[in-house]
Parts: C-alpha cells; sequence; structure tokens
C-alpha cells in the first residue's frame, strides 16, 4: 500500500481532490467557472476533483494545474501543489521492485539494420515535430533560453493605480495553456527569448531589458504581473500580437483601457504591429 493509500485510509484525511471540490462549493463557483478563470479544461479539473493522476498529461501538469486551481477557489497553492508533489511525483515514493527477465531468443531479435533504420526514423519524426511546434515564425540561427516552472502562482492583487508607479517593474508571464512567444529589445530587434512555454510555466523580462516587445499567436494564453499587481491577459481574445510592449507601465495603462479589438499591436504605445511573417 502507498503512503498515498494509507493517508486515504485514515477517516480525518481530505483528498486534494477532495478538499478542491469542497472549497469550490463554498464559494458557490461551477467548474465552468474555475475554467474560465484558470484556462483549464473542463476535463482536467475533472481528472483533477476525481483524483485520476495518471489521466493528466504528466506530473508536473497535474502539479501546476491543482495549483492554479486551488488559487482560484482561495486554497493555498503552493501547500497543495508541494502536497501533490509528495504524493505523485516527490522523494517519498518508493522504489519499483527490480524486475527480472529471461534472456531474449536471438532468432526472435530484428535484424541491427532495422532497429537502426526505426531509430533514425524516430528521430527525424521528433525533430520535425519539435521544429513545427517550437519555432513557429522564428526567423533561422535563433535560440531558446530554458524556463523553469515557477514555485507559486503570483498573488492576484486589484488592478488599481496609476501605470507610472509600476515604471521599472519587472513583468512575469504565466502560461495559462501551452503558447509560443517571441521577445526583442525595441527596434534593434535583437532576441532576448523565443521558445514555448508549457502551462503554468512562467518567464520574468529581464529588469535591464529597456524595451522588450512580444510577439505571440496566442496573447490571450498569457497573463502578465509586476509589482504584485495581476494585469491579466495580453489580450481578451486569439489573434496574432507582433511589437506589443512589456513594459509594466505600458502593459498597466493597456489593461485600463482594456480595448477588446483593434489591430495586433495596439496595446503598445511606442511601436505599430508589423504584418505577421
Amino acid at each position: 500500500m502507498s503512503e498515498h493509500d494509507e493517508r486515504e485510509g485514515d477517516a480525518g484525511f481530505v483528498s486534494i481532490g477532495e478538499r478542491l471540490r469542497r472549497a469550490r462549493e463554498a464559494r458557490d463557483m461551477s467548474l465552468d467557472d474555475v475554467a474560465g478563470q484558470t484556462r483549464i479544461p473542463m476535463r482536467h479539473l475533472q481528472h483533477i476533483e476525481n483524483e485520476d493522476w495518471d489521466a493528466l498529461p504528466a506530473p508536473t501538469y497535474a502539479i501546476g494545474f491543482a495549483r492554479n486551481y486551488a488559487n482560484a477557489v482561495g486554497l493555498d497553492g503552493p501547500a497543495i501543489a508541494s502536497e501533490l508533489r509528495d504524493a505523485i511525483g516527490g522523494p517519498r515514493r518508493r522504489a519499483p521492485a527490480p524486475e527480472y527477465y529471461e534472456p531474449a531468443d536471438p532468432a526472435r531479435v530484428p535484424p541491427r539494420s532495422i532497429a537502426i533504420a526505426a531509430l533514425i526514423i524516430a528521430v527525424l519524426l521528433g525533430g520535425g515535430y519539435m521544429i513545427w511546434r517550437g519555432t513557429w515564425g522564428a526567423d533561422d540561427g535563433s535560440t531558446s533560453i530554458p524556463v523553469t516552472q515557477a514555485p507559486a502562482d503570483p498573488a492576484p492583487a486589484a488592478n488599481q493605480g496609476a501605470p507610472e508607479s509600476l515604471a521599472g517593474q519587472s513583468v512575469t508571464l504565466t502560461a495559462t495553456g501551452d503558447v509560443w512567444l517571441r521577445i526583442t529589445e525595441g527596434q534593434s530587434g535583437t532576441q532576448i527569448y523565443q521558445g514555448v512555454l508549457a502551462a503554468g510555466q512562467t518567464y520574468v523580462v529581464p529588469a535591464d531589458a529597456r524595451q522588450p516587445l512580444i510577439r505571440t499567436p496566442h496573447p490571450q494564453l498569457l497573463r502578465a504581473t509586476a509589482g504584485g499587481r495581476e494585469l491579466g491577459p495580453l489580450r481578451p481574445d486569439d489573434r496574432l500580437i507582433d511589437g506589443v510592449s512589456l513594459r509594466a507601465q505600458d502593459l498597466a495603462a493597456g489593461a485600463r483601457s482594456a480595448p477588446a479589438a483593434g489591430p495586433a499591436g495596439a496595446l503598445d504605445p511606442a511601436r505599430p504591429a508589423g504584418p505577421p511573417r
């Protein structure tokens, strides 16, 4: 019996999924409400409440989704994430028992040439997929910077105060779904970052960037925070943006005006968007 199963057998223990469901119902929220707030698909929310962790894409996704769900219903998101990490992917899990296999029958082993050909095909297919997925719209010779999993979602704060009060503050982008983005420095076009953020991952715009500009086909999947303030998604709709300023004061000014439509880059007061390439 695993440690998680032992805890489930304790009459006083309430599972993570049950705690999340109770907190949601205590706030009179439906799963649709949570999905709309967190951008987590409905089926994943149902798996979380039922504790079907194996039905989620990977432990990292399960932990990130559970943390965001907990924050949305007023629970301690980092604590829930830490508990779930220990339960499904932490160092406390017991090592699997060694397995023993009988020697393979040489007559049933495929020829070495077939194995090598299959390996080459798999590498080519994998490489082609990564190029299609991770470098869409990228310039030749571009590189990516690794992004680490965020330890916790930034605490949401009321979007109040003048945009000027955020001048000089670092901007953090949090992905609510898999999204490609590229960030460049001002009119020079020097690349700062390019890559794909998975759901739950964050990227902090370098504090020394003078005029960081972003290009992404799905701005509604990137939520911005700065100085403890929640600035919301870069745009509410699913459309390409290019040349949008990532300075905190510019994003705050765009959030206050909250444009519902307009050409890509309309949130950037410093630079108009170029045509998609």
